[in-house]
Parts: C-alpha cells; sequence; structure tokens
C-alpha cells in the first residue's frame, strides 16, 4: 500500500475526476437519453403489446359468448320450429281424423237411409204380393161359397141389412 500512495499524483487525479466528470456528462447529454429514450419507448411498446392482446383476449371472450349466445338463440329457435312442426303434425292428424269420422258418419247415415228405403220398398212389395195373395185368396173363397143361386142370394141380404143398418 505504501507504493501506491508514493505513485498517488494530486494533479493526475485531479485531471482524471475531471475527465472522469466530461465522461459522464458527455454520456449523459449524448447516450443517456437516448438510451432512456429507447428503454421508455421499448417498455411503451412492450406495454401497447401486452395492451393489444389484452384487448385482443377481451375480444375473443366477447366473441365467444357472442357464439355461445347465437348457439343458444339457434337451438331455442330450433326447438321452436320443432314443437311448431309437432303441432302443426298433430293438428294435421286430428284434422284428418275429424274429416274421417266426418266422412264414416256421412257414409254410414246414407247406408242407413238406403237400409231404410229399401226396407220401406221390401215391405211395399211385400204387402203388394200378401194384398194380391189375399185377393186371390177371398176369390177363390167367394167364388165357392157363392157357387150356388142360393148362398149368392143370402150373401145378397146380409150385405142389404148391414148396409141400412150403418
Amino acid at each position: 500500500m505504501d507504493k501506491l500512495l508514493n505513485d498517488f499524483s494530486p494533479g493526475l487525479f485531479v485531471v482524471s475526476t475531471i475527465l472522469l466528470l466530461a465522461l459522464i456528462a458527455l454520456m449523459v447529454k449524448f447516450a443517456w437519453k437516448p438510451i432512456l429514450t429507447s428503454l421508455n419507448e421499448r417498455e411503451e411498446g412492450i406495454q401497447g403489446a401486452l395492451d393489444a392482446a389484452e384487448n385482443a383476449k377481451k375480444e375473443m371472450e366477447n366473441l365467444q359468448a357472442d357464439n355461445q349466445k347465437l348457439l343458444q338463440e339457434a337451438r331455442l329457435e330450433r326447438e321452436a320450429m320443432l314443437k311448431e312442426a309437432r303441432e302443426l303434425k298433430a293438428k294435421m292428424i286430428a284434422d284428418a281424423e275429424t274429416e274421417a269420422q266426418s266422412q264414416a258418419s256421412k257414409i254410414i247415415e246414407q247406408a242407413q237411409a238406403a237400409i231404410a228405403s229399401e226396407k220401406k220398398a221390401a215391405m211395399a212389395e211385400l204387402k203388394s204380393h200378401v194384398a194380391g195373395l189375399s185377393i186371390d185368396i177371398a176369390e177363390k173363397v167367394v167364388r165357392k161359397e157363392l157357387a150356388s143361386k142360393d148362398s149368392q142370394e143370402k150373401l145378397v141380404e146380409e150385405m142389404l141389412t148391414e148396409a141400412t143398418l150403418n
């Protein structure tokens, strides 16, 4: 250590200090400010990129929420359309059943009317045949009864008696 103190020169120390201070002053004026400015710009750029990434993340979340909302709306609309289609199907089936029942009722009524008409016609025909047979039988009975002249006179007198009594 003695050698260091012996070699110490106060003039060299002062010149070295002045040069160091001048170098620091030049560094502050020409290098320090641009370095700090570029560091600040870089920090701002990084912060801007982080903000842009955060905004992009928020936009993605919003888009996902919108997509979920659209999917939900599409599901609801599909369900509504399916429900409407089911209701329309049920209505069409019910209408077809009603129409079929109506047609069946009309056909049954027509068949019943035709049966009644045929029944009346058959009854009229049967009555006609019975009347014809009755007349034939009565004619045969009357011929047989009125075969003799005495029975004819007796019948005429009975008729005259009945006619005056009524």
